[in-house]
């Protein structure tokens, strides 16, 4: 675990990922993400990164409730991210998932779940409301940003924290995820499109 500003942080999120050994065909694919204080946009951007080290051509979407939906058909590989909050899923990108399973089960898929308990049964619950089951499904552990909440939000969390074994001193933001695993994840999904 490492707080966020420290410079190992930094460091590692920052560095340029290696070049893949080996070049694939360049695909165009869709990372379309749903966040609520941008670290679930960090975990895509980082899948992006790495996709393109490989060749693909990538673009990173928030999933906004108001923007038209994305025309899936484009794409050779989908990746759909989402973070939880209060035991939840965004319930606009659930709708918007549901609407296109059609659409995303045509292509390479992928799903993943950025939840600071790090437990898969919440991307089990959404999949299986949108009725969608991609062949790369994830969780991943996530962050408290203390920094980017307000008071009454500041406590809650800081209760679920203590509850949890995270960390309560909300002087400070931590990061939990493990950024090898986002990688190896992207690394993954980059095989379907072959």
């Amino acid at each position: 675990m490492l707080a966020i500003g420290d410079g190992r942080y930094l460091t590692d999120i920052k560095k340029p990922l290696k070049q893949a050994r080996f070049h694939v065909g360049m695909a165009q694919v869709l990372i379309l993400y749903a966040t609520t204080e941008g670290h679930t946009a960090r975990v895509a951007e980082r899948m992006a990164q790495g996709l393109r080290a490989q060749g693909h051509k990538v673009e990173a979407r928030r999933a906004e409730p108001s923007a038209i939906p994305p025309d899936f058909e484009r794409y050779d590989g989908v990746i759909v991210g989402a973070s939880v909050h209060y035991g939840h899923h965004p319930a606009r990108l659930r709708t918007l998932v549901r609407a296109q399973r059609a659409a995303l089960a045509g292509r390479a898929g992928a799903f993943f779940s950025v939840c600071l308990s790090g437990k898969g049964h919440y991307r089990e619950k959404f999949l299986r409301q949108c009725g969608w089951a991609p062949p790369h499904q994830a969780t991943f552990t996530g962050a408290l940003q203390y920094s980017k909440y307000g008071p009454f939000k500041r406590l809650v969390v800081m209760g679920f924290a203590w509850m949890g074994g995270h960390d309560t001193d909300a002087s400070k933001d931590y990061d939990y995820t493990n950024w090898e695993a986002v990688d190896r994840f992207a690394t993954a999904f980059s095989r379907q499109l072959r």
